[in-house]
């Protein structure tokens, strides 16, 4: 069972990245995904999440940027990123659980995916 991030990279301030989660070894159908980073020093925080049934969530730090999407019959989900500011950067993490659950109860991450927004 593994979730692998992947896409990020370093961007200026304005520009755009989409990240990509894909799933093995599990049905990714069945599971609400989340999207997660963390900046240096900082805790890690929520920022996009699907159900199993295609309700996206988000906080209002990232609503308008952020867009979470999945692809069940490939087995991605995708964070699309837009406007992104320096505050951005971090390690991007996806993994799944509840979307109302807490972070404790989200299993399966991957390695994460560096984003660095430069100003």
């Amino acid at each position: 069972v593994q979730l692998q991030a992947s896409g990020g990279g370093l961007v200026q301030a304005g520009g755009s990245l989409k990240l990509s989660c894909a799933a093995s070894g599990f049905t990714l159908e069945y599971y609400d995904i989340g999207w997660f980073r963390q900046a240096p020093g900082k805790e890690r925080e929520g920022i996009s999440c699907v159900s199993r049934d295609g309700t996206t969530y988000a906080p209002q730090s990232v609503k308008g940027r952020f867009t979470i999407s999945r692809d069940d019959a490939n087995n991605i989900v995708y964070l699309q990123m837009k406007n992104l500011a320096p505050e951005d950067t971090a390690v991007y993490y996806c993994a799944r659980g509840e979307c109302h659950g807490p972070l404790s109860d989200f299993d399966s991450w991957g390695q994460g995916t560096l984003v660095t927004v430069s100003s």
